[in-house]
Protein backbone atom coordinates (compact mmCIF):
# COMPACT_ATOMS: atom_id res chain seq x y z
CA UNK A 1 0.00 0.00 0.00
CA UNK A 2 2.51 2.16 1.27
CA UNK A 3 4.84 1.50 -2.19
CA UNK A 4 1.54 2.31 -4.02
CA UNK A 5 1.35 5.65 -2.52
CA UNK A 6 4.84 6.87 -3.05
CA UNK A 7 4.03 6.06 -6.73
CA UNK A 8 1.12 8.25 -6.93
CA UNK A 9 3.02 11.13 -5.45
CA UNK A 10 5.72 10.91 -7.89
CA UNK A 11 3.43 10.78 -10.92
CA UNK A 12 1.64 14.25 -9.57
CA UNK A 13 5.45 16.02 -8.44
CA UNK A 14 6.83 14.67 -12.14
CA UNK A 15 3.37 16.46 -13.84
CA UNK A 16 2.80 19.39 -11.59
CA UNK A 17 6.17 21.79 -13.19
CA UNK A 18 4.39 21.27 -16.63
CA UNK A 19 0.43 21.45 -15.37
CA UNK A 20 1.71 24.93 -13.15
CA UNK A 21 2.51 26.63 -15.91
CA UNK A 22 -0.79 26.09 -18.41
CA UNK A 23 -2.89 29.30 -17.29
CA UNK A 24 0.38 31.33 -17.76
CA UNK A 25 1.40 30.03 -21.06
CA UNK A 26 -2.47 29.91 -22.89
CA UNK A 27 -2.41 33.29 -21.38
CA UNK A 28 0.36 33.85 -23.18
CA UNK A 29 -0.86 32.49 -26.68
CA UNK A 30 -4.14 33.94 -26.66
CA UNK A 31 -2.94 37.56 -25.72
CA UNK A 32 -0.67 37.01 -28.50
CA UNK A 33 -4.00 35.73 -30.89
CA UNK A 34 -6.04 38.71 -30.07
CA UNK A 35 -3.21 41.34 -30.55
CA UNK A 36 -3.93 39.85 -33.93
CA UNK A 37 -7.23 40.05 -34.37
CA UNK A 38 -6.56 43.75 -33.74
CA UNK A 39 -3.56 44.39 -35.82
CA UNK A 40 -2.01 45.25 -33.06
CA UNK A 41 1.50 43.79 -34.38
CA UNK A 42 3.57 45.66 -32.28
CA UNK A 43 1.98 44.27 -28.89
CA UNK A 44 2.07 40.74 -30.79
CA UNK A 45 5.76 41.06 -30.97
CA UNK A 46 5.42 41.57 -27.30
CA UNK A 47 4.79 37.51 -26.67
CA UNK A 48 7.64 36.35 -29.17
CA UNK A 49 10.81 34.80 -27.53
CA UNK A 50 13.88 37.01 -28.29
CA UNK A 51 15.07 34.62 -30.99
CA UNK A 52 11.89 35.25 -32.74
CA UNK A 53 12.47 39.07 -32.19
CA UNK A 54 16.20 38.49 -33.72
CA UNK A 55 14.81 36.94 -36.55
CA UNK A 56 12.19 39.33 -37.64
CA UNK A 57 13.48 42.61 -36.53
CA UNK A 58 10.30 45.04 -36.18
CA UNK A 59 6.84 44.05 -35.43
CA UNK A 60 5.96 44.95 -38.86
CA UNK A 61 7.81 42.08 -40.31
CA UNK A 62 6.76 39.64 -37.88
CA UNK A 63 3.20 40.44 -38.77
CA UNK A 64 3.73 40.35 -42.27
CA UNK A 65 4.96 36.68 -42.16
CA UNK A 66 1.75 35.77 -39.68
CA UNK A 67 -0.48 37.18 -42.18
CA UNK A 68 1.41 35.52 -45.07
CA UNK A 69 2.46 31.92 -42.95
CA UNK A 70 -0.23 31.53 -40.42
CA UNK A 71 -3.31 33.16 -41.73
CA UNK A 72 -5.36 30.71 -39.40
CA UNK A 73 -3.81 32.75 -36.50
CA UNK A 74 -4.14 35.64 -37.91
CA UNK A 75 -8.14 35.58 -37.95
CA UNK A 76 -9.38 32.36 -36.38
CA UNK A 77 -12.45 31.11 -36.22
CA UNK A 78 -12.25 29.44 -32.94
CA UNK A 79 -9.20 28.58 -31.02
CA UNK A 80 -9.33 25.54 -28.12
CA UNK A 81 -6.10 24.90 -25.98
CA UNK A 82 -5.09 21.33 -25.48
CA UNK A 83 -2.68 19.64 -24.19
CA UNK A 84 0.71 21.27 -23.00
CA UNK A 85 3.60 19.18 -22.49
CA UNK A 86 7.06 18.49 -22.10
CA UNK A 87 9.17 17.16 -24.90
CA UNK A 88 13.22 16.92 -24.17
CA UNK A 89 13.14 19.56 -21.54
CA UNK A 90 10.83 22.01 -23.84
CA UNK A 91 7.15 22.81 -22.95
CA UNK A 92 5.02 22.52 -26.10
CA UNK A 93 1.46 24.09 -26.17
CA UNK A 94 -0.81 22.08 -28.62
CA UNK A 95 -3.88 24.59 -29.99
CA UNK A 96 -6.71 23.35 -32.13
CA UNK A 97 -7.62 26.44 -34.95
CA UNK A 98 -10.80 26.38 -37.09
CA UNK A 99 -10.27 29.30 -39.53
CA UNK A 100 -12.34 31.82 -41.19
CA UNK A 101 -13.63 29.02 -44.05
CA UNK A 102 -14.08 26.36 -41.33
CA UNK A 103 -10.77 24.28 -41.40
CA UNK A 104 -9.38 22.54 -38.36
CA UNK A 105 -5.72 23.23 -37.61
CA UNK A 106 -3.39 22.28 -35.09
CA UNK A 107 -0.25 23.65 -33.88
CA UNK A 108 2.17 22.95 -31.55
CA UNK A 109 3.56 26.52 -29.87
CA UNK A 110 7.19 26.15 -28.14
CA UNK A 111 7.07 28.17 -25.14
CA UNK A 112 10.04 29.93 -23.15
CA UNK A 113 10.20 31.01 -19.87
CA UNK A 114 11.60 35.11 -20.13
CA UNK A 115 12.15 37.94 -17.27
CA UNK A 116 9.13 39.00 -19.23
CA UNK A 117 6.94 35.83 -18.51
CA UNK A 118 6.18 33.03 -21.08
CA UNK A 119 7.16 33.86 -24.49
CA UNK A 120 6.44 32.04 -27.63
CA UNK A 121 9.79 30.54 -29.29
CA UNK A 122 8.46 28.81 -32.16
CA UNK A 123 4.74 28.11 -33.89
CA UNK A 124 4.75 24.63 -36.26
CA UNK A 125 1.66 24.03 -38.10
CA UNK A 126 0.73 20.08 -37.49
CA UNK A 127 -0.18 17.90 -40.31
CA UNK A 128 -4.09 17.21 -40.60
CA UNK A 129 -5.00 14.41 -38.37
CA UNK A 130 -6.37 10.94 -40.63
CA UNK A 131 -9.83 11.41 -41.21
CA UNK A 132 -11.81 8.30 -40.96
CA UNK A 133 -14.66 7.10 -43.82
Amino acid sequence: MRKGLYAVLFAACTVLPAAAQEAPIRDTIQSQIEAFQADDFARAFTFASPTIKGMFGTPENFGAMVRNGYPMVYRPAEIQMMELREVAGDLWQRVRITDQAGAGWYLDYMMVETAEGWQINAVQILPAPDVGA
